[in-house]
Formats: structure tokens, C-alpha cells, sequence
């Protein structure tokens, strides 16, 4: 199964030195899902060839601008271009509130269904999921409701050994259920054990992102078994009362946290604007945690 993150933006706040505005997108088993849709993130897409029709589903952290300013218009977009299939869009109630007005003031209608489910930021629950994975809120401690969201895998059935079977006869009629973990017994008598026949899957793998949020360690339990973590890290640690001010995290505090949860590996970003030279920020966090990334714009990381 295919599980890959491209970064579409990494600054926080506004855009600067070539750096967008916040924005990943998602890929699980080629369904795609859009996290967080900061100003130009559409032109991001363009920009590294990715489609936005095939984006179905959206996540939205919190109503700070820098996260969903880009809405708008990625939604007039497919509107524009056609789209029919229904968009799913979670985030904070007021959205909705907010994509109305624009509607009703530009006298838009959209040739689409928009299907908007609210996210409520007081305590982790289940808020999607499909055949292949399951998205959970991570609750966040920012100036206003936040949260973060956990992308986990379903664990898959079972791998059936092809030549093994074949070699013993037994008829693929039968595979689907080797692949539930059943041990069979044939016509005839013959026995069958599962074991002998199947391996077991992959261990089902996360991707944890934690947007915009004072680093108090509130939300460690929601980050068990995280395969990849992204962490905002808005500052160096030489500002750690600046970032407290403004409930923001440090790159030393993202790489603390990664390795407290035991995270597989660490992509920062969200950086702030005083930073043109971001390599500050990573040798920081790689000096408490190795496996530290940049989020780099237009990079795609395998989770």
C-alpha cells in the first residue's frame, strides 16, 4: 500500500523566501487527502504536478489564515473545472460559516456536493475512516481551537504464499479465506493450516500532524506508535518565551517530543519568517533526535 507525504507549504504565517503557507497532501493508496490549505496552495499542486480533482477529502487544524486561507480557492477551482464528485471537508464549525458567505456574496453555486463535518478540539476521537485507514484528532494547545490529526493504516489480511499453494494443489477458490487467518479443512478431509500456507501482512504504519501548539506534552498519548511525526517547530530554542507566547513549539521541543513518543522519524516545519536559512532548525533537532527532516516544499516523504 502506497503511504507517501508531499509538503505543498512550510512557513508559518505568511509567505516568505520562496515558502508557502501550511499544506500537505496526503496519499493512502492512491486516495488523497489534503491537510491544512494555506494561501497558494492550489498553485502549489500546479507547481509540483499534483491533480487536485483526485483530492476528496480535507483536513483543516484550526481558523488561523496561514492554515486554510487557501480554501476558497481550491474549492472555486474545481467548481470552475467542472468537478462533480462530492468534497469532503473537516475542520472547525465556523468554517462552514466562513465558505458560505463566500458563496453567497460571489453567488456561487456549486456543481459539487460539499459535505462538512465539524471537528470539535476536546479530546482525541475518531472523526474518518475508510478501507484503508483511520483518521483521529490530536488535540493541540493553541490561542484558539486546534487540533491535529493521526493518520493510521488498517491492518491488511494476510499474504497468501502463491507457489506454496499451487504446489499443493490447493485451488485460489480458498485463497480469500487463508487470507482471513482461517485454517481450512477440504473435501475430502485434508487439512489445511494457515500458517503453513500465509505470512502475515505488514504491521500497519501512522502519520501523526501536529499543527500549531504550545509544547506541554498534552497530547504525547496520541502520538503511540507513530511511524512518521511532523511537529511544527515555529522557532530556534533561543526563543523558547517567544514560542510559549504564542503557543507555539521550538525545533528542540518537536525533537524532544519525537523522541519521548518514539516517533520512527521527525519532519519539522511551519517555520517562522526571521529564519531565511533553515539548516539552524534542523541541526538543532537532530542534536536530540537523528531522524530529523526538513519539510521541504515539493519533497515527497515515504511514511
Amino acid at each position: 500500500m502506497k503511504f507517501e507525504l508531499t509538503i505543498l507549504g512550510s512557513s508559518s504565517a505568511t509567505p516568505v523566501f520562496n515558502r508557502n503557507p501550511s499544506a500537505q497532501l496526503l496519499n493512502c493508496n492512491e486516495k488523497f487527502y489534503l491537510i491544512d490549505c494555506g494561501e497558494g496552495t492550489q498553485q502549489q499542486l500546479i507547481k509540483f504536478g499534483l491533480k487536485a480533482s483526485k483530492i476528496d477529502t480535507i483536513f483543516i487544524s484550526h481558523l488561523h489564515g496561514d492554515h486554510y486561507f487557501g480554501l476558497i480557492g481550491l474549492i472555486s477551482t474545481m467548481h470552475l473545472n467542472g468537478r462533480i464528485k462530492p468534497l469532503y471537508v473537516y475542520g472547525p464549525a465556523a468554517l462552514k460559516d466562513i465558505l458560505d458567505i463566500q458563496f453567497k456574496y460571489s453567488d456561487t453555486v456549486l456543481r459539487f456536493q460539499l459535505l462538512f463535518n465539524p471537528v470539535v478540539a476536546d479530546e482525541p476521537r475518531v472523526i474518518f475512516q475508510n478501507q484503508d485507514v483511520v483518521v483521529e484528532t490530536i488535540i493541540m494547545n493553541h490561542r484558539i481551537p486546534c487540533t491535529g490529526f493521526k493518520f493510521s493504516e488498517k491492518k491488511r489480511l494476510r499474504k497468501v504464499i502463491a507457489d506454496k499453494l499451487e504446489e499443493a494443489g490447493i485451488a485460489p477458490e480458498y485463497y480469500p479465506l487463508l487470507k482471513k487467518g482461517l485454517d481450512l479443512t477440504l473435501p475430502g478431509g485434508r487439512f489445511i493450516k494457515n500458517s503453513d500456507y500465509t505470512v502475515d501482512s505488514d504491521a500497519p504504519k501512522s502519520y501523526c500532524y501536529c499543527s500549531d501548539t504550545l509544547a506541554d506534552g498534552s497530547y504525547l498519548e496520541s502520538l503511540t506508535n507513530c511511524t512518521v511525526l511532523y511537529h511544527e517547530a515555529t522557532f530556534l530554542h533561543e526563543l523558547i518565551e517567544r514560542a510559549n507566547t504564542t503557543h507555539h513549539s521550538t525545533a528542540l521541543q518537536a525533537a524532544e517530543i519525537a523522541q519521548e513518543v518514539g516517533a520512527g522519524k521527525l519532519i519539522i516545519g511551519h517555520f517562522s519568517s526571521r529564519y531565511k536559512v533553515l539548516l539552524p532548525l534542523l541541526e538543532e533537532a537532530k542534536g536530540k533526535f537523528h531522524s530529523t527532516e526538513l519539510a521541504l516544499e515539493g519533497h515527497t516523504y515515504s511514511i
